[in-house]
């Protein structure tokens, strides 16, 4: 049975909605959780006293939570949110970055502030508080850290530029992370979920809305940030039903004298984009070795 007695655990934007129910679930199976959220409304403005109401969940129930209203956007902040983590419990072993905002328009009528700040949010507060974490997890040779992506930013969607555009950045920072922390016992993986939420909520059908609870999306977050968890697995989720997405490479040719050029390629494109014996990458040098092998042959 997956626990987390003595872990200790930070989920961000965790005042509300998937990073509240995150927290929740984690303190329920035993885990000491750092609630951390900053923002009240959707678009990340004004002041949130949501965090201490988790807490007050949580240690209601015989659990024990601190709140943190850190910034994702701050590093320094992350640094201190850290540091009073370790002063009070010792140890960082769980990281959820959780913590987004929406700012969806069109792309022609978007403003650029509005996209550099869900990049923000979402892709530099990922990052923030990951690097913020690193180290004590390298110390401790153990760490899980789960990042959240969307389909949005997998697949596209329209009206949201921005934050699709964050989301897939997310995910190769986390494939990036999981190479170089493999060694020191820290397992990266990407949640993609859908969840009835603030941020969703003129955009799910309110007939589905209760039905995407985030309650049915954390089981997949929790075991993606347990003990025996894999690594780099991409899973999306949403109303009780669990997928995993992966980012695969066709076969491919090589093209060479005449047809080595831009008609040779719309010529061959049906061989190119052919799915058939497709792979599934780990890392840069499973697609450079795929071309070695064209050259080869």
């Amino acid at each position: 049975m997956i626990r987390f007695d003595d872990r200790v655990a930070i989920v961000t934007g965790a005042g509300g909605g998937l990073g509240r129910s995150h927290a929740l679930a984690l303190a329920g199976l035993g885990a000491k959780v750092v609630v951390n959220d900053l923002g009240g409304a959707r678009d990340g403005t004004g002041h949130s006293d949501a965090a201490m109401q988790v807490v007050e969940e949580i240690t209601a129930a015989g659990g024990e939570a601190m709140a943190d209203g850190g910034s994702v956007t701050e590093f320094e902040q992350m640094q201190a949110m850290v540091a009073r983590t370790k002063e009070r419990w010792g140890r960082v072993d769980i990281l959820i970055n959780n913590a987004g905002i929406l700012r969806d328009k069109s792309f022609v009528k978007m403003d650029m502030t509005d996209f550099d700040s869900v990049l923000q949010v979402h892709l530099t507060g990922s990052a923030n508080c990951t690097k913020a974490v690193w180290e004590t997890m390298r110390e401790q040779q153990y760490g899980r850290i789960l990042m959240t992506s969307s389909a949005s930013g997998l697949f596209g969607n329209f009206g949201q530029a921005n934050y699709a555009a964050a989301k897939l950045g997310i995910l190769g920072l986390a494939k990036t992370l999981t190479l170089e922390g493999t060694k020191y016992g820290i397992r990266v993986n990407t949640l993609a979920p859908v969840a009835g939420t603030r941020m969703t909520e003129d955009i799910l059908p309110p007939e589905s809305f209760q039905a995407f609870a985030p309650e049915t999306v954390s089981p997949a977050a929790l075991f993606l940030v347990s003990e025996d968890a894999p690594s780099n697995a991409i899973v999306s989720a949403g109303a009780g039903v669990f997928q995993t997405a992966q980012v695969t490479l066709t076969p491919g040719i090589r093209l060479t004298g005449d047809a080595l050029s831009p008609d040779g390629v719309a010529e061959h494109w049906q061989a190119i984009s052919n799915r058939s014996g497709e792979i599934v990458p780990q890392s840069v040098n499973d697609q450079i070795m795929l071309i070695a092998g064209k050259l080869q042959g």
